[in-house]
């Protein structure tokens, strides 16, 4: 995949209505702080288009980035963070539910986890939460440019045990630092997009 345009087309809030886009989406999950706005920028090769919020879950909307003129790239809002009233997470929650319901060209999910960490009881909700939606979640295991080489598949397995996943599911070690597993996210979304097509 290159990635030659990229802009951010829509932004939705809670009572905004999802939008029936012609091309496929991916979309990115996981909790505040976990990198994920580091690794969108990564992958679009953008400093800061997906912005880095100093204040963890002040991101509160969906937001559609245009890659290509043939995808979007779904980065929704990050879960977890304590200080957000339960009012806020319960909305952030229905509107999260709302887009993995509606949207007729969500093609795959992301779930970030943090490598250096065994997922939280909130990532392995939304693990659950996003197989009961029909999807498989492909993991990302961010920020592996913090630990030691060494460590890598042993947090790889703390991971895969900690959310339950099966053996086919995909695991990939990412630092948007080093730009480590960048490539083969690449290639997962090549092929996500060559059975969209073969879907369509």
């Amino acid at each position: 995949m290159v990635i030659k345009n990229v802009s951010l087309e829509t932004v939705i809030g809670v009572t905004s209505k999802i939008p029936q886009n012609a091309m496929p989406e991916i979309a990115f999950a996981g909790k505040s702080n976990v990198g994920k706005s580091s690794l969108i920028n990564a992958l679009m090769n953008r400093k800061s288009l997906a912005r880095t919020s100093a204040q963890p879950g002040k991101t509160q909307t969906i937001n559609f980035y245009n890659i290509n003129q043939e995808l979007y790239f779904v980065d929704l809002p990050g879960y977890g963070y304590a200080k957000v009233s339960r009012e806020e997470k319960e909305k952030w929650g229905k509107m999260v539910e709302k887009y993995l319901r509606q949207s007729n060209v969500l093609r795959a999910v992301f779930l970030l986890i943090d490598i250096r960490h065994d997922p939280s009881a909130n990532d392995k909700l939304m693990y659950d939460w996003i197989c009961a939606n029909g999807f498989q979640p492909i993991i990302i295991a961010t920020k592996a440019d913090k630990i030691n080489r060494s460590q890598l598949q042993k947090q790889v397995k703390a991971v895969r045990q900690g959310l339950g996943v099966d053996k086919e599911t995909a695991v990939i070690p990412f630092s948007a630092q080093t730009k480590q597993g960048r490539d083969e996210i690449y290639e997962m979304i090549d092929r996500i997009l060559e059975q969209s097509e073969g879907e369509s």
